[in-house]
């Protein structure tokens, strides 16, 4: 019997030669939140590129998507098969508009499975729940947006697609206390709702503050390609006041 879950096993990725991930062991399950901090220049953001399939990074090891082979598989494959990621610098897409690309990207990883009416119908509720104005529809895709609604709208798209496993690289980058807020609500709707509820989340964030709104199962420490701690929202909190200077030391020792 398959255990279902995204699990890594030994990971490791290189990047214009360089060794950038060594190692990584880690399982996300359906229905928790895992929460993966490092300081800069960690390796997080490569984790979630070689997740997804970054055509210039030689990537090894393993990994399974509910016992399916990912990494044997392209990155549109890898979408289709449950695999969400969040950017952290959504790019703009002047010309398409909010509604078009979302029923795009909802036809292409589950074709004809909702009309076109029923796709508006769950747009306008997933819009209510998240505190979305219905005006987004007719906007240019992040287009003029600031920096809280390209991750409000992000959080829309993740509603919609309601993935097996959602990936959050720095979602919490460059906003104020506001829109962090909002993106945190806009988390615990998800795992709230009907559709998010089975969604195993991994929030790959450099700062402790998300997770006030986003309160973690398990929270992990990476430095210089290795997961080097992990334990529960306690080590968060740990690392808000004393920083990562003592578990550097130690992964270098």
């Amino acid at each position: 019997m398959l255990q279902p879950g995204l699990q890594i096993k030994d990971l490791r990725c290189r990047v214009a030669g360089n060794e950038i991930l060594k190692g990584i062991d880690l399982t996300v399950e359906p229905r928790r939140v895992h929460a993966l901090m490092g300081p800069n220049g960690s390796g997080k953001s490569t984790l979630a590129f070689s997740l997804t399939g970054h055509p210039q990074y030689d990537v090894t090891g393993r990994v399974e998507l509910d016992g399916q082979d990912l990494l044997a598989l392209p990155p549109d494959k890898r979408a289709r098969a449950g695999l969400f990621l969040s950017f952290q610098y959504p790019a703009a897409i002047p010309g398409v508009k909010v509604a078009n690309f979302l029923h795009a990207a909802r036809q292409a990883e589950r074709p004809g499975d909702l009309p076109p009416a029923k796709f508006r119908a769950l747009l306008l509720e997933k819009m209510e729940q998240l505190g979305i104005d219905p005006s987004f529809m007719g906007r240019y895709l992040n287009d003029g947006f600031s920096g809280g609604e390209k991750k409000r709208l992000e959080m829309l798209q993740l509603a919609v697609l309601a993935p097996k496993y959602a990936i959050l690289d720095e979602t919490d980058s460059g906003l104020d206390i506001d829109a962090l807020k909002a993106v945190g609500s806009s988390i615990a709707a998800l795992r709230a709702s009907d559709e998010g509820v089975n969604t195993g989340f991994l929030i790959i964030t450099h700062y402790p503050r998300i997770l006030q709104y986003v309160i973690p199962d398990v929270v992990h420490v990476m430095i210089d390609g290795r997961i080097v701690k992990t334990g529960g929202v306690d080590l968060a909190h740990r690392i808000e006041r004393e920083g990562y200077d003592e578990l550097r030391a130690r992964a270098i020792a």
